[in-house]
């Protein structure tokens, strides 16, 4: 641990792990460390999936929650966030990218759902959006996070812009589809339930 003295914690790792534990209190062993980014910062965009097939099983209440929880941990960070919605017939740009100083619930219960599953204009808005942040701040780390039950027929590339991205599979059911997990492995990227994300 000493050498780990006056490095910042990276807690979007440092809860996923926590999670894979499925322990209510942080260890030591849980700790993931921010690597080479002195002073950058990290913008943690966040693509929730707002489609009809997350209105069952109140997945799409379970997403808010989950994001909630995570919009205040990227507060305690100091980190930047952005929240963009799809569902329906297209997808928007609902908060930042900014610091979520006064993040709460309130600002998620306006968000509907309904309607089928554009996943590709909604990958296709973060790719604008993490394309103009990396123009202007160029140093800073961007994370992707996309909350999905990964009921689409879109494809879509991995955004170049996105350092890390990480899939929270929000699928249920006995027949289950599993395109969170194959587009989490043709993106090189993480997958997650949001159940190894609550702990």
């Amino acid at each position: 641990m000493h050498g780990d003295v006056g490095r910042r914690i990276a807690w979007p790792q440092t809860l996923i792990a926590m999670g894979r534990q499925r322990r209510a209190a942080l260890s030591a062993n849980d700790l993931r460390f921010v690597r080479e980014m002195p002073r950058k910062g990290v913008l943690h965009c966040f693509v929730l999936d707002c489609s009809g097939s997350m209105l069952g099983g109140a997945r799409l209440a379970l997403a808010k929650g989950l994001l909630i929880a995570l919009f205040d941990r990227v507060s305690a960070m100091r980190a930047d966030a952005a929240l963009i919605c799809f569902g329906g017939a297209g997808a928007d740009v609902r908060f930042g990218p900014a610091v979520p100083r006064w993040w709460n619930e309130r600002w998620l219960d306006p968000i509907g759902g309904g309607g089928g599953t554009p996943f590709a204009a909604g990958v296709r808005c973060a790719t604008q959006l993490l394309e103009r942040n990396a123009r202007r701040r160029p140093a800073q780390q961007r994370w992707l996070w996309i909350l999905t039950d990964g009921r689409t027929a879109d494809e879509a590339a991995r955004p170049v812009h996105a350092d890390e991205v990480v899939f929270v599979d929000f699928e249920e059911g006995t027949i289950r589809l599993g395109r969170c997990e194959r587009m989490a492995h043709a993106w090189s990227a993480r997958r997650f339930t949001p159940e190894e994300l609550i702990g």
